[in-house]
């Protein structure tokens, strides 16, 4: 897997690719996960983020709902899935009814959502902490499971 050493993170720093068509909640989501200590790559549409998919290797892979389109985001986390090393996946969305768990998005789709409030930054962050310390835990399991 070729990692670019100018994105290159600090050995230990969880890497987080964000995709968001909004210029401003980009880099306001951006400047919030890197003052937690996150390597972040911002993108603005799908297509960039799955070219950075192919050129790197991320813990965290955020797209909002309703970037380019209805499909894109799911679609862009369903190609992060497919990845090698498998990413920890979520849909972004500013609006509370879209993370609804009873909503559906892209028919039947089983990633999470992460609803933004800029009010409560914490819970941002610490839903963000969650996702990738699940995603370490299920690779240590399947490394254990492996057969030497």
């Amino acid at each position: 897997m070729p990692v670019s050493l100018s994105s290159a993170a600090p050995r230990g720093v969880a890497r987080v690719l964000l995709a968001d068509a909004g210029l401003a909640s980009r880099l306001t989501l951006k400047s919030i996960l890197s003052a937690a200590g996150y390597c972040v790559s911002g993108v603005a549409s799908g297509a960039e983020a799955i070219g950075k998919l192919d050129e790197d290797e991320y813990q965290l892979v955020l797209a909002d709902l309703r970037s380019e389109s209805d499909e894109a985001g799911p679609r862009l986390l369903a190609y992060a899935k497919q990845k090698e090393f498998r990413p920890a996946t979520a849909l972004l969305s500013s609006d509370l009814h879209e993370t609804s768990p009873s909503n559906d998005f892209a028919g039947g789709s089983d990633h999470r959502a992460v609803h933004i409030s800029y009010e409560d930054v914490s819970y941002l962050i610490g839903h963000v902490a969650d996702l990738i310390s699940r995603r370490a835990g299920r690779r240590v399991r399947q490394s254990l499971l492996k057969p030497a």
